[in-house]
C-alpha cells in the first residue's frame, strides 16, 4: 500500500499516511500526530531515470558548470556535488570529505596536500588531484 506524504496545517509536521489507491481522494485523512483533517498533499522529488550515455552529454554541456568560480571553494564544492548527483553512483568516502571541506571554504591546494593519495593518478603536468577535478 502507498504511502502519501502530507503537510498537517494544524501542528505545521509533515506526515506520512497509507492508502490503498482506490482510497486516495476519496476517504478523508488525518494527522497521526494531532488528529486533524486540515492536511495538504505534498508531493516528493521526482527522479528521472538516464541512461549512461545521456548523462555523459548532460556533464560534457558547457552549461552544466558554467557557474563555477574555481577561486571560491564552495562553488567548487556545489559543482562536485551537482556532478556527484549527476553521476548516479556511490562515490567514495573522499569525495564527501572534500566536498564537505570546500563547503567548509577550506583550500583546494590544502585539502590535496593533506590527502596525498589524491594525487597518486594524476599525470606528470599535475593535471590530476583537486585542482582539476578529474578524479570525480
Amino acid at each position: 500500500m502507498p504511502i502519501y506524504d502530507y503537510h498537517c496545517q494544524n501542528c505545521k509536521n509533515r506526515v506520512g499516511i497509507r492508502q490503498s489507491y482506490a482510497e486516495y481522494g476519496v476517504k478523508p485523512v488525518k494527522c497521526p500526530l494531532c488528529g486533524s483533517q486540515d492536511l495538504k498533499r505534498a508531493i516528493n522529488r521526482v527522479r528521472i531515470a538516464k541512461s549512461e550515455e545521456r548523462r555523459a552529454e548532460d556533464l560534457s554541456d558547457d552549461s552544466f558548470l558554467g557557474d563555477v568560480d574555481e577561486n571560491d571553494p564552495k562553488s567548487m564544492a556545489r559543482a562536485m556535488r551537482k556532478m556527484g548527483a549527476e553521476m548516479g553512483e556511490d562515490l567514495p568516502p573522499e569525495f564527501n570529505e572534500i566536498t564537505s571541506r570546500l563547503e567548509a571554504g577550506e583550500d583546494p591546494e590544502s585539502i590535496e596536500q593533506s590527502m596525498p593519495e589524491l594525487g597518486a593518478g594524476s599525470d606528470a603536468g599535475g593535471a590530476g588531484g583537486l585542482g582539476g577535478m578529474d578524479d570525480y
